[in-house]
């Protein structure tokens, strides 16, 4: 009796979501509910049961892996694990050269150049190209992992917890160069995140997803400063709150700068 099942929680259930070109938007919700599924099935890595899936004015939703094919260098993800999303048996310039793969028109000294420019976006030195994903930290496999979906100048970027491993100064990098990849090149980006800050720097629009459905939507200015849903309202009370104030001039430090404790627990940078 106690075992018996009451209800169902379906993941991803009558969902309606669109994305204009050139717009970030920020996708967040509890564990569970969906997020990463639906990021998989814009893609069609997960199949739907219903539905359709538009990807400029063309219906992908029952195109056969052989038709989508041209389509996906249109549509690249970023997973939220880069240890199992590399390919362990493959050095850093087989997982680049793989991703540009379909990009015919570059010559074999072009793609080098285009690898060593990628590794150079994301702060990693263009030299590392011979070593393989475990000689690597996460943040940098992370990193890695974004240097091949940038390869090919997706249009639609699914980014999933992709900042999530990263130190906050390398956070700041990362997000800092979506934001000028977006402006230079009009990409899209569907940003799944739990990080609230990171989201209010990022996006321009947010939807809410809970229990397998988008329950608010709205710009994001408007989800942080009103929100209507009640599990809105929740998860914006249970976010860290950053009591710091933000400085209007950068902090820089010096090269072979030190740091030299002066006594009483005070330290200065010399």
């Amino acid at each position: 009796m106690l075992r018996r099942t009451t209800d169902y929680v379906r993941a991803v259930d009558n969902i309606s979501l669109t994305m204009t070109q050139g717009e970030n938007l920020s996708l967040v919700g509890e564990s569970g509910c969906g997020k990463t599924t639906l990021g998989r099935m814009i893609l069609k890595l997960i199949p739907s049961d219903a539905g359709q899936i538009l990807f400029d004015g063309q219906d992908i939703t029952r195109l056969s892996p052989r038709a989508i094919r041209p389509m996906r260098k249109n549509m690249q993800m970023v997973f939220q694990d880069p240890f199992s999303s590399l390919d362990p048996r493959f050095t850093i310039q087989n997982i680049l050269a793989e991703a540009m793969i379909f990009d015919r028109k570059r010559r074999a000294r072009e793609k080098k150049e285009r690898m060593i420019e990628l590794l150079k976006a994301v702060n990693l030195p263009g030299d590392i190209r011979m070593r393989y994903p475990h000689e690597f930290s996460g943040g940098e496999r992370q990193r890695i992992a974004i240097a091949r979906a940038l390869a090919v100048n997706p249009k639609l970027l699914i980014l999933d917890e992709a900042i999530s491993s990263l130190d906050v100064l390398v956070q700041e990098q990362i997000i800092q160069l979506l934001l000028d990849l977006q402006k230079k090149f009009q990409m899209t980006y569907l940003f799944i995140s739990h990080n609230m800050r990171v989201v209010k720097r990022i996006s321009s629009r947010v939807a809410i997803m809970y229990q397998g459905k988008i329950v608010e939507a709205a710009p994001t200015p408007e989800i942080f400063q009103n929100p209507q849903h009640v599990y809105t309202m929740e998860l914006l009370s249970a976010a860290l709150e950053y009591k710091a104030v933000a400085r209007t001039s950068p902090i820089i430090l010096r090269k072979n700068a030190q740091l030299n404790d002066k006594g009483n627990g005070h330290w200065v940078l010399d």
